[in-house]
């Protein structure tokens, strides 16, 4: 994990890559917890006996599972010391570029774009790409903005 000492540190690593997660397995107990907390039961994502006969041969991660372990994989990637919060401000832009089948490990590569001034702190975007272990091809690239209040 590397640890970013202040507002000048972050300022310094604007066009920089900021480093990359630890492998997650995808397994279909997390799948279908998250299709259970988000009422998607697609049967692609939870029919493993429907899933091998599709052309994929298995069950696949949601699109959004793999999103939704942004700032997971954030927390393992960095810290910020100095900010008293920080806040999930939104995404600008969000591919699923990828199929994630079932029991595939993923992680995440993330580059702070940018930094903006907003009031009482800074906006950074960071482009997140996940990647999957063994795949040339990411999972999802998405541009993820956050509101540091220092």
């Amino acid at each position: 994990m590397r640890t970013v000492n202040g507002l000048e540190e972050l300022k310094a690593l604007v066009g920089q890559e900021i480093g990359i997660s630890e492998w997650m397995k995808i397994d279909q107990q997390r799948i279908n917890d998250f299709a259970d907390a988000t009422l998607d039961h697609q049967w692609i994502h939870i029919n493993e006996e429907k899933a091998k006969m599709s052309p994929i041969g298995s069950t696949i991660a949601h699109g959004f599972l793999t999103l939704s372990l942004l700032p997971n994989f954030m927390e393992e990637i960095w810290k910020i010391d100095g900010i008293k919060m920080g806040i999930n401000y939104g995404l600008n832009k969000v591919r699923f570029t990828a199929m994630v089948p079932v029991n595939s490990r993923i992680r995440m590569k993330a580059t702070l774009n940018s930094l903006e001034d907003v009031s009482g702190g800074v906006q950074m975007t960071v482009t997140a790409i996940f990647e999957i272990e063994g795949n040339d091809k990411p999972a999802c690239i998405a541009e993820s903005l956050t509101r540091l209040y220092f």
